[in-house]
C-alpha cells in the first residue's frame, strides 16, 4: 500500500518503545522511536508498529509528537509534511469561507479542480473590480449583490452604487400603520 498517515499523538498516549534512533537536535528533532500501542482497544484496532517523532518548533515554542506508519521518509520530512497538512487545511477553510462552494457538482478530480478554479477566478475578478472601481464594500458584500442582480441589464457600477449598504433605519410609523391594519 502506498498510502501512509501522519497524526499528532494525544497527551496521554500510551505506548511501549521498541527501538530509538539517533536524531540531530539542531534541526528541532528531539527523538525518533519505533513503538507499539499498549491500550487494549488501541492495540486491538492497530497492532502494527508505529514511528513516534518528537519535534520542537522554536519559532512558536511548541513541542509536537507525531505518529506515522511511514518508516522510510526522514523524520524531519515527516514534520514538514504535517506542517503542509495544516496549510492545506487552512486553504480549504478559506475556500469554504470565501468561495461559497457548498457542494461539488462532480466527484472526479477534474470536476472538483474545475469548480475550485472557477470559484477562485470569480473571487479574483471581483477583487480586481473592487480595486479598479475603488469600492468601499467588502468582497463578500459585492459577491452577494452580484448574485442577486446577475440577470439585470444595468451597468455594473450602477448596480453596486444603487444598493444601500448601510443598515436601513426602521420606519416606525410604517410599522405602526401595518400593525393597526392587522388589528
Amino acid at each position: 500500500c502506498l498510502a501512509f498517515f501522519i497524526t499528532r499523538a494525544r497527551k496521554r498516549f500510551r505506548f511501549r518503545r521498541l527501538y530509538s534512533r539517533q536524531v540531530e537536535t539542531s534541526t528541532g528533532l528531539r527523538c525518533e522511536q519505533t513503538v507499539v500501542l499498549t491500550g487494549f482497544y488501541p492495540f486491538k484496532h492497530y497492532p502494527e508498529k508505529l514511528r513516534r517523532i518528537c519535534y520542537y518548533d522554536a519559532a512558536i515554542d511548541i513541542r509536537f509528537v507525531f505518529l506515522t506508519n511511514n518508516f522510510t521518509l526522514p523524520a524531519l520530512t515527516i514534520t514538514q509534511l504535517y506542517k503542509c497538512h495544516w496549510q492545506i487545511a487552512i486553504f480549504f477553510k478559506w475556500i469554504k469561507q470565501h468561495l461559497r462552494i457548498k457542494n461539488f457538482y462532480g466527484t472526479s478530480l477534474n470536476a472538483v479542480k474545475t469548480q475550485i478554479w472557477i470559484a477562485i477566478s470569480v473571487y479574483v475578478l471581483v477583487a480586481i473590480l473592487k480595486k479598479r472601481l475603488k469600492l468601499n464594500l467588502n468582497l463578500c458584500t459585492i459577491l452577494q449583490i452580484l448574485s442577486v442582480t446577475l440577470v439585470e441589464k444595468q451597468p455594473l457600477l450602477q448596480v453596486l452604487a444603487e444598493h444601500d449598504h448601510e443598515p436601513a433605519e426602521a420606519n416606525i410609523d410604517n410599522q405602526l400603520m401595518l400593525l393597526q391594519m392587522l388589528l
